[in-house]
């Protein structure tokens, strides 16, 4: 980010429509309780290793958690989703959950199941979560520790899902399109339809480092499947395929942009959801780790950040011509992934287009003509 590129504009001089688009209201948040994880995901945009000391010491505690928790309770939230990492790495995850639960919220699990036990299926039996989502890597040993760089996780993650299963524990499976696990998708798919009822997702988008390791980095981005193989993955799901279709018949006003308007966000990020970080960081989204775009609740409110803080942001301006007369005005913007919180991890800046999301875009707007 450069300072000739972001600019702010007092909330007053926002346009009607934006301050239309300003009125929110907190209805969930995402607690990211570790960046610790069984698994070494050759993918991961977040994890660290299960043992580091260093990392489960930045990690807020139980009643820092339900502070918080307590207050986003306080200003509407319904609903929370513990994730991390792995959640279950936490020595407290049974406290922290059901203290959840004890506030009225809704709560939703995601996990990798490796670490399941029978004492896992008898609570979520006696306290139901909302959902619990478990991502499956491949159907297949090898192919599921190629990904993960974890021998016997596969073993682990399947008798993780067969404990929940048996005992009836509600379970959404997904998936992640990789280049590790590509000639496999198809398994994947039916194992997971197969499971749950037809229920099955999967993403095609690698989110880059949040902590920008460069290596790290370098393993996704072999991970990455081009445009062309994006979209034949997605002709073949038909559902997935019938999605696309809908967003593709109304592309001229996808994008929310008006005629002139600079501001960097037009995403729902900050409108009625936030994430916190394992350390206790304040975010609009999962994604958004700009360090003008976070704030540190071990200093302030969620109060302070929800009603001062995130307007600030939504208000950011730009100046970068490439952004304005490309993103910021592209009729192809939700068939993209390009978003601000995106384009920070891939190229240090906020509101720079990456080119990669743009082909992809557009091969997804071409096959929608077939």
């Amino acid at each position: 980010m450069t300072e000739s590129h972001i600019s702010y504009t007092p909330l007053p001089d926002l346009p009607l429509w934006e301050r239309m688009k300003s009125k929110r209201g907190l209805i969930s948040f995402d607690l990211e309780v570790t960046a610790r994880c069984t698994n070494n995901c050759r993918h991961c945009y977040i994890n660290l290793h299960a043992d580091d000391s260093a990392a489960r010491q930045r990690e807020l505690s139980l009643e820092e958690i339900k502070k918080i928790a307590e207050e986003a309770v306080s200003m509407g939230a319904l609903w929370c989703l513990i994730t991390g990492g792995e959640p279950l790495l936490r020595d407290d995850f049974f406290d922290l959950f059901l203290s959840l639960k004890k506030m009225g919220l809704l709560v939703s699990v995601f996990t990798n199941a490796t670490l399941i036990t029978k004492e896992h299926v008898r609570f979520f039996k006696q306290y139901p979560p909302r959902d619990i989502e478990i991502t499956v890597y491949g159907v297949t040993q090898q192919t599921y520790e190629t990904i993960t760089r974890k021998p016997g996780s596969f073993a682990a993650f399947m008798q993780g899902l067969s404990l929940l299963f048996d005992a009836g524990v509600k379970v959404k499976l997904k998936s992640m399109a990789l280049r590790s696990n590509l000639h496999e998708l198809n398994d994947i798919s039916l194992f997971c339809r197969e499971k749950t009822n037809s229920r099955f997702r999967f993403d095609p988008f690698l989110h880059a480092r949040i902590d920008r390791h460069r290596k790290r980095n370098d393993d996704i981005n072999a991970e990455r499947l081009t445009p062309d193989e994006i979209v034949e993955i997605e002709r073949s799901d038909k559902e997935r395929f019938k999605a696309l279709e809908k967003k593709c018949e109304n592309l001229d006003t996808l994008n929310p942009a008006m005629p002139g308007d600079n501001h960097i966000f037009s995403c729902g990020a900050g409108q009625n959801s936030f994430s916190l970080s394992h350390n206790g960081r304040f975010r609009l989204c999962a994604s958004l780790n700009h360090p003008d775009c976070t704030y540190d609740l071990n200093k302030g409110s969620l109060a302070d950040a929800w009603n001062n803080f995130v307007p600030k942001v939504r208000d950011m301006r730009s100046k970068n011509r490439d952004f304005l007369s490309t993103c910021r005005i592209c009729p192809l913007i939700n068939l993209c992934t390009w978003c601000p919180a995106h384009a920070f991890l891939e190229t240090g800046e906020l509101d720079t287009p990456v080119a990669d999301f743009c082909r992809t875009a557009h091969a997804r707007a071409d096959t929608c003509k077939y």
